[in-house]
């Protein structure tokens, strides 16, 4: 493992105000390079993400989803609207590297603590705010949630099979959004040490599906230039997809010619697969195409992914632990993933678990506010 010196981020002070996925999950990117995050909660309730059930499971009082996004972190809260909350957390905000929100545009700005008012306070901040659609335009207002923004952007046309569109079953909006703000936050970082400058880094949901799309859009905003493919070009044309086999699922990936010269059998449109593949089993498919280099793959349930040894291999898990609730009692352990980046071939990996509602206590009451931990807070 590790020293704590070795990441990347260690010694950089994240404030972390976002709800919900994509912004928590930022932040713990953020954590797992090696930064102090801190979320900043409203009292009683705190952030939405704790009792607003993804993953439909509980843990000790927090849902699952909430312990999966915000491990590694410490928590304050803060009632923004009281002023003498609100001058404390500036104080914070003075002395932060990483500043980050995923509020719907305007509200910063009715608290003080949008980008200008901020950078006044603290010149060398880094600014991160995502929203759903970007801060203008007709879309500004609107709810930023997964479900919305891929269906927004035309994505489920690419999931569906011609007739009906489908989204994609898992969080994918938020999951890009949170890797798009993480790497801004680390540009600024890296520019600020070159001139000492903070900055503003902005993306939403909108766009993240959008540059997923980067291929597909180019081809169509590209129209007028193309000329129609020849009969070659067609043959090299990729059949693509996911086919039942005798015994379960196949994806596969390869032109229409190769396939014919393996299969011994005319160049195959999608269609005429899947009476072919059901002739043999998921794993005698794979022995075939496999020896020719074929691009192909089992699909795995989740329960088959979890038993694979190609999943063992990564050791994507950790196990965290969360501090008993009262002095005696059992901590709490849950297993979850890691962060998939390795440093200097090391895997990161942290043990603690996600803080409890105030765990470091209410601003300005709380050690937060201290040089305690060797460090991280730096006077501007």
């Amino acid at each position: 493992m590790l020293d704590r010196s070795d990441l990347p981020l260690d010694g950089t002070v994240v404030l972390d105000f976002s709800q919900f996925l994509a912004g928590p999950v930022a932040a713990l990117r953020l954590a797992d390079l090696g930064a102090r995050v801190i979320k900043v909660e409203r009292p009683v309730t705190g952030e939405i993400g704790r009792t607003l059930a993804f993953a439909g499971r509980w843990i000790d009082g927090d849902t699952a989803s909430f312990h999966a996004m915000n491990r590694n972190k410490e928590a304050v809260v803060a009632d923004l609207k009281d002023p003498d909350d609100l001058a404390l957390v500036k104080d914070l905000v003075r002395r932060a590297d990483v500043l980050l929100h995923n509020f719907r545009p305007g509200v910063m700005e009715r608290l003080g603590l949008d980008h200008p008012t901020v950078a006044a306070l603290n010149p060398g901040l880094v600014y991160a705010s995502a929203s759903g659609y970007g801060a203008d335009g007709p879309w500004a207002g609107r709810p930023g949630q997964d479900l919305l923004a891929q269906s927004v952007s035309a994505l489920p046309w690419v999931s569906g099979s011609g007739d009906r569109p489908v989204t994609v079953g898992l969080s994918l909006a938020d999951h890009l959004l949170s890797c798009h703000i993480a790497q801004g936050v680390v540009a600024l970082l890296v520019r600020r040490a070159r001139t000492g400058r903070g900055g503003l880094v902005e993306t939403s949901l909108l766009e993240g599906m959008l540059d997923l799309q980067l291929v597909r859009l180019t081809a169509r905003l590209s129209e007028a230039a193309t000329t129609a493919p020849g009969s070659e070009e067609l043959a090299q044309t990729p059949v693509s997809g996911v086919f039942p086999t005798a015994d379960g699922w196949l994806a596969l990936t390869a032109s229409a010619d190769r396939l014919a010269r393996l299969l011994d059998v005319p160049a195959p449109r999608p269609e005429d697969l899947p009476p072919l593949l059901r002739t043999r089993t998921t794993d005698a498919w794979l022995d075939l195409l496999d020896g020719d280099d074929v691009w192909c793959s089992p699909v795995l349930t989740l329960e088959e992914l979890l038993e694979h040894d190609a999943f063992r291999a990564v050791e994507m898990t950790q196990t965290v632990e969360r501090p008993p609730r009262e002095p005696g009692g059992a901590p709490v352990r849950l297993t979850t993933t890691r962060s998939p980046i390795r440093i200097d071939g090391e895997r990161l990996v942290s043990g603690r678990g996600s803080p409890r509602l105030g765990a470091q206590g209410r601003v300005g009451t709380t050690t937060v506010l201290t040089d305690d931990d060797g460090g991280a807070w730096r006077e501007r």
